[in-house]
Protein backbone atom coordinates (compact mmCIF):
# COMPACT_ATOMS: atom_id res chain seq x y z
CA UNK A 1 0.00 0.00 0.00
CA UNK A 2 2.81 2.15 1.02
CA UNK A 3 4.53 1.46 -2.07
CA UNK A 4 1.81 2.26 -4.34
CA UNK A 5 1.23 5.36 -2.81
CA UNK A 6 5.04 6.39 -3.08
CA UNK A 7 4.85 5.43 -6.95
CA UNK A 8 1.20 7.87 -7.07
CA UNK A 9 2.72 10.96 -5.66
CA UNK A 10 6.36 10.88 -8.15
CA UNK A 11 4.02 10.07 -10.09
CA UNK A 12 2.07 13.48 -9.97
CA UNK A 13 5.08 15.17 -9.13
CA UNK A 14 6.45 14.47 -12.34
CA UNK A 15 3.30 15.09 -14.06
CA UNK A 16 3.26 18.67 -12.55
CA UNK A 17 7.11 19.75 -12.66
CA UNK A 18 8.45 17.87 -16.14
CA UNK A 19 6.90 20.08 -18.10
CA UNK A 20 7.20 23.45 -15.91
CA UNK A 21 11.19 22.29 -16.18
CA UNK A 22 10.45 21.86 -19.99
CA UNK A 23 8.56 25.34 -20.60
CA UNK A 24 10.74 27.37 -18.17
CA UNK A 25 13.09 29.48 -20.53
CA UNK A 26 16.89 29.66 -19.45
CA UNK A 27 18.54 32.43 -18.21
CA UNK A 28 20.64 33.84 -20.93
CA UNK A 29 23.67 36.25 -20.30
CA UNK A 30 24.46 37.74 -23.72
CA UNK A 31 28.46 38.98 -23.68
CA UNK A 32 29.50 42.51 -23.33
CA UNK A 33 32.21 44.59 -25.61
CA UNK A 34 35.08 43.55 -22.81
CA UNK A 35 34.13 39.72 -21.80
CA UNK A 36 36.58 36.84 -23.49
CA UNK A 37 34.78 34.04 -24.23
CA UNK A 38 36.70 30.77 -24.00
CA UNK A 39 36.04 27.82 -26.16
CA UNK A 40 36.39 24.22 -27.15
CA UNK A 41 35.17 22.38 -30.37
CA UNK A 42 35.69 19.05 -32.05
CA UNK A 43 35.95 19.20 -36.18
CA UNK A 44 36.18 16.99 -38.81
CA UNK A 45 38.05 18.56 -42.34
CA UNK A 46 39.40 17.50 -45.79
CA UNK A 47 42.35 18.65 -47.83
CA UNK A 48 42.39 19.00 -51.30
CA UNK A 49 44.74 17.44 -53.71
CA UNK A 50 46.73 19.72 -53.95
CA UNK A 51 50.31 21.04 -52.81
CA UNK A 52 52.49 18.23 -51.07
CA UNK A 53 49.83 17.99 -47.52
CA UNK A 54 47.05 17.48 -50.10
CA UNK A 55 48.58 14.69 -52.36
CA UNK A 56 49.33 12.86 -49.69
CA UNK A 57 46.71 13.23 -47.10
CA UNK A 58 43.09 13.62 -47.26
CA UNK A 59 40.38 13.25 -44.34
CA UNK A 60 40.36 13.28 -40.63
CA UNK A 61 39.09 14.42 -37.11
CA UNK A 62 40.15 17.47 -34.87
CA UNK A 63 40.00 19.85 -32.06
CA UNK A 64 40.26 23.35 -31.45
CA UNK A 65 40.43 25.46 -28.61
CA UNK A 66 39.39 29.64 -28.88
CA UNK A 67 39.84 32.33 -27.04
CA UNK A 68 37.02 35.74 -28.32
CA UNK A 69 37.59 38.75 -26.98
CA UNK A 70 33.96 40.69 -27.76
CA UNK A 71 34.93 44.53 -28.84
CA UNK A 72 32.73 47.19 -29.23
CA UNK A 73 30.62 47.56 -33.07
CA UNK A 74 29.63 44.15 -33.34
CA UNK A 75 33.37 43.18 -33.49
CA UNK A 76 35.82 40.53 -31.96
CA UNK A 77 39.54 39.35 -32.12
CA UNK A 78 40.88 36.12 -31.04
CA UNK A 79 43.23 33.38 -30.92
CA UNK A 80 42.90 29.65 -32.18
CA UNK A 81 44.72 26.60 -31.53
CA UNK A 82 43.81 23.94 -33.49
CA UNK A 83 45.13 20.18 -34.30
CA UNK A 84 43.79 18.65 -37.34
CA UNK A 85 44.65 14.55 -37.67
CA UNK A 86 43.99 13.18 -41.27
CA UNK A 87 44.91 10.00 -42.88
CA UNK A 88 47.49 9.00 -45.47
CA UNK A 89 45.50 8.66 -48.90
CA UNK A 90 45.44 4.91 -50.70
CA UNK A 91 48.26 6.44 -53.03
CA UNK A 92 50.66 7.08 -50.06
CA UNK A 93 52.06 3.56 -49.69
CA UNK A 94 52.48 1.12 -47.78
CA UNK A 95 56.56 0.85 -47.11
CA UNK A 96 57.44 1.27 -43.75
CA UNK A 97 58.91 4.29 -44.45
CA UNK A 98 55.68 5.87 -46.22
CA UNK A 99 53.36 8.41 -43.96
CA UNK A 100 50.52 7.02 -42.45
CA UNK A 101 49.47 10.14 -40.90
CA UNK A 102 49.81 13.97 -40.26
CA UNK A 103 48.88 16.09 -37.31
CA UNK A 104 49.03 19.88 -38.33
CA UNK A 105 49.59 22.18 -35.24
CA UNK A 106 47.47 25.41 -36.20
CA UNK A 107 48.05 28.87 -34.13
CA UNK A 108 46.53 31.78 -35.26
CA UNK A 109 45.09 35.26 -34.84
CA UNK A 110 41.60 35.47 -35.89
CA UNK A 111 39.06 39.04 -36.41
CA UNK A 112 35.56 38.81 -36.36
CA UNK A 113 32.49 40.80 -37.36
CA UNK A 114 29.45 39.62 -35.58
CA UNK A 115 25.76 40.11 -36.66
CA UNK A 116 22.66 40.25 -33.63
CA UNK A 117 25.00 40.31 -31.25
CA UNK A 118 22.29 41.39 -29.05
CA UNK A 119 20.01 37.93 -30.03
CA UNK A 120 20.45 34.78 -28.77
CA UNK A 121 21.96 33.98 -32.07
CA UNK A 122 25.11 35.79 -33.02
CA UNK A 123 26.32 35.17 -36.49
CA UNK A 124 29.66 35.91 -37.36
CA UNK A 125 31.94 36.14 -40.54
CA UNK A 126 36.08 35.28 -39.64
CA UNK A 127 39.47 35.60 -41.13
CA UNK A 128 42.99 34.53 -39.74
CA UNK A 129 46.37 33.77 -40.22
CA UNK A 130 48.49 31.63 -38.32
CA UNK A 131 51.53 29.18 -38.43
CA UNK A 132 51.18 25.51 -39.03
CA UNK A 133 53.39 23.13 -37.44
CA UNK A 134 53.21 19.27 -38.76
CA UNK A 135 54.27 16.11 -37.50
CA UNK A 136 53.98 12.94 -39.83
CA UNK A 137 53.92 9.20 -38.25
CA UNK A 138 55.38 6.96 -40.87
CA UNK A 139 54.34 3.36 -40.63
CA UNK A 140 57.26 2.17 -38.70
CA UNK A 141 55.71 4.06 -36.00
CA UNK A 142 58.50 6.55 -36.38
CA UNK A 143 57.66 10.39 -36.44
CA UNK A 144 59.03 13.15 -38.68
CA UNK A 145 59.10 17.07 -38.26
CA UNK A 146 58.71 18.72 -41.74
CA UNK A 147 58.97 22.51 -42.23
CA UNK A 148 56.02 24.77 -40.66
CA UNK A 149 53.82 26.57 -42.93
CA UNK A 150 51.67 29.57 -42.99
CA UNK A 151 48.42 29.71 -43.43
CA UNK A 152 45.63 32.35 -43.99
CA UNK A 153 41.74 31.31 -43.38
CA UNK A 154 38.57 32.40 -43.52
CA UNK A 155 35.15 30.89 -42.02
CA UNK A 156 31.38 31.97 -40.92
CA UNK A 157 29.57 30.28 -37.90
CA UNK A 158 27.41 31.14 -35.00
CA UNK A 159 27.05 31.33 -31.80
CA UNK A 160 23.40 29.86 -29.75
CA UNK A 161 23.21 30.82 -26.21
CA UNK A 162 20.98 28.18 -24.46
CA UNK A 163 22.29 29.09 -20.41
CA UNK A 164 23.51 32.03 -19.00
CA UNK A 165 26.78 32.95 -21.05
CA UNK A 166 27.01 29.55 -22.36
CA UNK A 167 26.57 29.03 -26.50
CA UNK A 168 26.96 26.43 -29.04
CA UNK A 169 29.32 27.29 -31.31
CA UNK A 170 29.23 26.12 -34.56
CA UNK A 171 31.76 27.11 -37.57
CA UNK A 172 33.20 26.06 -40.87
CA UNK A 173 36.36 27.52 -41.77
CA UNK A 174 39.27 27.25 -45.18
CA UNK A 175 42.78 27.04 -45.02
CA UNK A 176 45.30 28.30 -47.50
CA UNK A 177 48.29 26.81 -46.26
CA UNK A 178 51.52 27.57 -47.99
CA UNK A 179 54.84 25.50 -47.40
CA UNK A 180 57.39 24.95 -49.68
CA UNK A 181 56.19 27.46 -52.27
CA UNK A 182 53.25 25.06 -52.87
CA UNK A 183 49.24 26.02 -51.78
CA UNK A 184 47.41 22.98 -49.74
CA UNK A 185 43.22 23.50 -49.28
CA UNK A 186 42.06 22.64 -45.90
CA UNK A 187 38.39 22.49 -44.80
CA UNK A 188 36.95 22.42 -41.66
CA UNK A 189 33.35 21.93 -39.81
CA UNK A 190 33.71 22.26 -36.05
CA UNK A 191 31.12 22.31 -33.41
CA UNK A 192 31.10 22.91 -29.43
CA UNK A 193 30.72 25.40 -26.81
CA UNK A 194 32.26 28.67 -25.59
CA UNK A 195 31.64 30.27 -22.35
CA UNK A 196 32.36 33.93 -21.71
CA UNK A 197 33.47 34.55 -18.34
CA UNK A 198 31.80 37.95 -16.61
CA UNK A 199 32.96 40.25 -14.74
Amino acid sequence: MQRRVAWFVVGMLSSVLVPAIVRAEPTIVLPRPGQVGVGLQGQYGSLSKSGDLGELFGNGPGIAVRLRYRMRYERAIGLSFESHQLDARSTAGTADTSASQITMIMSGFDIYQLFGTRTRTTKMLSVGLGLMQPSVKLNDGETTFPDDGIYLSAGAGLERFFYHSLAFDLSTRYFAIFQHGQTTHDVQASLGIIFYASY
